[in-house]
């Protein structure tokens, strides 16, 4: 059984039961009163009716409204409740408000006023009951009543008495089952939890977090997001694939890709995926901070795996890994779909596109540690991160050469005096890094420096 079915079963079925007993033991209490009362000569045989009509009047009310209680079932005991008040003020209007029985069918029922459960509820009820003894003081008149006699202040305590004596049995009954449903509803929502921690990691968080909280419906449908899109793969790993026992392999890859993911995530990336030792993540989707951001940081990720990475060659080499690997990585920004793919009964939130390919291209150009990014992700990032033109390249699936870049570092971490020079203006394009530059180079890069300067500053002077 469902926690929902447990639910709907202890409201529609045990609290409306409920509610018929106490109706039943409240309208009983009040007739058998009146009829004693009747007996006794202290009311007028005209009351006799109204004690018939209390004992008769529970049980019709629960034929007539069960269609209605089984759609409806809270505002049913709610619209109830009210009419109980308005009768009861009516009936205490029509017999003259003796103190005794006043007192007595006041405390019964606020008492069923009290269990509707809140105080909002209780105040409207006494309003209700207010309205009904106006109601009566108006229609019928008000005739002081006599002093009551004993048979009939002992018929109407021990009808009251009844009444919350079984209405406590039944509340300290309802308490009791909603422990025990707060008990297994707890059990549930652990077991839950559980499932939950286990099934989110075969999704990325940020998806996780997004379904769990409403903003994504589990569906399938696209859109079109403009993203920055991330490829990564071990170079070499084929090879060191063919020395190493699958076990070790299986470790080695595993450590590498926990710590990526651990990057990743720190930058707030979305895990597309893994393939073997290749990386996809994007950024820019679910959560956007604007692309130019979402470009920082993808590169920022970026930069730090790079980093990370001399950390866990180290670690290999103890180990007795010989072989030095090594990550490449391409990045690319464009507007790509992204959404669920695949059926109803089994989807996989991905992204798809020509520039998808392109991220994955860029990466497969470039080199052991480099990053290579796109014309449009370097636009990005320029005035935050230096980057050097490698040229175009060719690239299978695209007709026209593309325009690469290849990322040096974040230029705040460059330091005051960077060996990188670079200057990019129309018609001259300069990069150097002093500390790659060979000694038998140096004289050569000098003079053609030299020579530049001085066909420029000629030209400035004709």
């Amino acid at each position: 059984m469902s926690q929902d079915k447990t639910i709907s079963d202890f409201s529609e079925t045990s609290m409306p039961m409920q509610d018929y007993i106490a109706r039943v033991l409240g309208y009983a209490a009040a007739g058998i009163t009146l009829m004693i009362g009747t007996f006794t000569g202290y009311f007028s045989g005209n009351i006799l009716l109204i004690s018939l009509f209390a004992l008769t009047y529970p049980h019709l009310l629960q034929y007539l409204t069960r269609s209605f209680r089984a759609r409806h079932p809270y505002g049913t005991r709610q619209i109830l409740i009210h009419g109980d008040a308005i009768l009861c003020g009516l009936m205490l209007a029509l017999i003259g408000f003796p103190l005794e029985l006043t007192v007595l069918f006041l405390i019964m029922i606020n008492t069923s006023f009290i269990v509707v459960g809140s105080v909002t509820a209780w105040t409207f009820c006494v309003i209700s009951l207010f309205i009904g003894a106006a109601i009566g003081v108006i229609g019928f008149g008000f005739t002081r009543a006599t002093e009551l006699p004993t048979a009939v202040f002992m018929a109407a305590s021990l009808g009251v008495g009844m009444h919350l004596a079984i209405t406590a049995f039944n509340s300290h009954r309802q308490a009791r089952d909603l422990m025990r449903l707060k008990r297994k509803y707890q059990g549930q929502v652990e077991r839950f939890q559980q499932l939950s921690h286990k099934v989110s990691k075969y999704i990325s968080p940020q998806i996780w977090e997004s379904i769990f909280s409403g903003s994504k419906e589990v569906r399938l449908e696209t859109q079109r997001k403009k993203l920055i899109v991330f490829f990564s793969d071990i170079v070499g790993f084929t090879a060191l694939s063919e020395q190493m026992e699958a076990e070790s392999l299986t470790d080695v890859l595993n450590t590498y890709l926990t710590e990526m993911s651990k990057v990743a995530l720190k930058h707030g990336g979305t895990i597309d995926k893994f393939i073997g030792d290749s990386v996809m993540v994007f950024f820019g989707d679910p959560k956007s901070n604007g692309t130019k951001r979402d470009a920082l940081a993808c590169l920022a990720m970026a930069i730090d795996m790079r980093r990370h990475m001399q950390i866990l060659r180290k670690k290999w080499v103890e180990q007795g890994i010989k072989v030095p690997l090594q990550i490449r990585m391409g990045i690319n920004t464009g507007y790509c779909t992204v959404g669920n793919f695949g059926t109803e009964s089994r989807m996989d939130y991905t992204i798809i596109g020509q520039e998808v390919n392109l991220a994955s291209r860029l990466e497969s150009s470039a080199e052991a540690g480099e990053i290579l990014i796109s014309a449009e992700t370097y636009n990005l990032v320029k005035d935050k991160i230096m980057c050097r033109l490698k040229g175009d390249v060719e690239m299978k699936g695209f007709s026209q050469p593309i325009a690469t870049y290849q990322v040096i570092d974040f230029r705040r971490d460059l330091g005051s005096d960077p060996s990188f020079i670079e200057h990019d203006s129309e018609g001259f394009s300069l990069y150097l890094d002093t500390q790659k530059v060979k000694s038998y180079d140096k004289a050569r890069i000098a003079d053609a420096l030299e020579s530049a300067a001085k066909k420029i500053r000629n030209k400035i002077i004709v």
